[in-house]
C-alpha cells in the first residue's frame, strides 16, 4: 500500500502529521468485504512506519456514512465456505486489532451510519469523534450471529456491561448523544466541524513528545489486558525517559520559557 492510489476501497494520505484510513466504497455506504478488511493492517503499518505522521485517523471519503457494517451479501457467500468464513474472520480480527495494537494514537472521524463491523473498527480505535447526524448500531443479534468476545471485551470496556448488554441484545439505532452519555464515542460535533476539531486534537497530540505519546499509549493498553503492577521493562521505560532526549528538550525549554522542540522518533 502507498499513499497514491485513492481509487481504491481503502486509501491512505498523509495531512501535516497526521495520516488519514480512509474507507472509500461510497457506493455501498462503505459496507466493509473481505478485501476492505485486509487492507486495514497494511495501511496501519505503513502509518506507524512513516516518521512524518504521529497520528492516525480511521475516516470515510463520504459523510453519508462511516460505514454501514459487513457486506451482507458477501456474508452470505462466506457462511456457504468453510475456507472463506476462516478467511473472513481472520481478516476481521487482524484488521481491529492492528488499530488497537497501532504504535501511534488513533481517531475514529464518523459522519452517518456507524454499524455493525462499522462500529467494530471504530471502538478498537483510542478515541472517537462523531458528527451530529451519526448512528450507530451492532446488530448480530438480527443477524443469527454472534458478536465475538475480543469485540465483546472492548465494547464492556468502554460503555459497562449493562449498556452494552442493551446494545447488543437489541441491535437496535441509537443517535449520537446517546452514545456520548453511555461512553461510546468522545465528542460531538456539527459535520461541517468535524473534521477540523479532528484535526485541532490530532495536532495537539503531534506537538507533544511522541516518545511519552507511544510508551504511555503501551501502558493503558497493559493496564487494559490485565496489567496492575511494574515489571523489569516497564520499570526501564520509565527510568530511561528521565535521561532521554525529549526529556532533556521538554525541562529546557519549561526553563527558557518556550515552547519544546520534541525530536524524538522512534526507538
Amino acid at each position: 500500500m502507498n499513499y497514491e492510489d485513492t481509487s481504491s476501497v481503502i486509501y491512505v494520505e498523509r495531512v501535516g502529521a497526521v495520516g488519514k484510513i480512509v474507507l472509500n466504497r461510497p457506493d455501498k455506504r462503505n459496507a466493509m468485504s473481505e478485501a476492505m478488511w485486509s487492507a486495514i493492517p497494511g495501511a496501519v503499518a505503513l502509518l506507524d512506519a512513516d516518521v512524518l505522521v504521529r497520528v492516525i485517523v480511521l475516516t470515510s471519503s463520504s459523510h453519508d456514512a462511516f460505514s454501514a457494517g459487513a457486506d451482507i451479501g458477501e456474508l452470505e457467500l462466506v457462511a456457504a465456505e468453510p475456507a472463506r468464513r476462516e478467511s473472513n474472520q481472520k481478516a476481521i480480527r487482524n484488521a481491529q486489532r492492528s488499530l488497537a495494537r497501532a504504535v501511534k494514537p488513533t481517531i475514529a472521524q464518523i459522519w452517518g451510519a456507524c454499524v455493525g463491523g462499522g462500529c467494530g473498527l471504530a471502538i478498537h480505535c483510542d478515541f472517537r469523534y462523531v458528527a451530529t447526524t451519526s448512528r450507530f448500531a451492532i446488530t448480530p443479534a438480527k443477524l443469527g450471529i454472534v458478536y465475538p468476545l475480543s469485540d465483546t471485551k472492548q465494547l464492556v470496556e468502554l460503555v459497562g456491561p449493562s449498556n452494552a448488554k442493551s446494545i447488543l441484545f437489541t441491535g437496535r439505532m441509537f443517535n449520537a448523544e446517546e452514545a456520548l452519555k453511555m461512553g461510546l464515542v468522545d465528542g460531538i460535533y456539527a459535520a461541517s466541524a468535524l473534521e477540523d476539531y479532528v484535526m485541532e486534537f490530532a495536532q495537539q497530540i503531534a506537538d507533544v513528545s511522541q516518545y511519552s505519546v507511544q510508551h504511555m499509549k503501551k501502558f493503558v493498553q497493559r493496564v487494559l489486558d490485565g496489567q496492575t503492577e511494574e515489571d523489569t521493562e516497564t520499570e526501564a521505560i520509565f527510568r530511561s525517559a528521565q535521561t532521554g532526549e525529549d526529556a532533556a528538550e521538554g525541562i529546557r525549554a519549561f526553563l527558557e520559557k518556550r515552547p519544546a522542540n520534541f525530536n524524538w522518533s522512534g526507538d
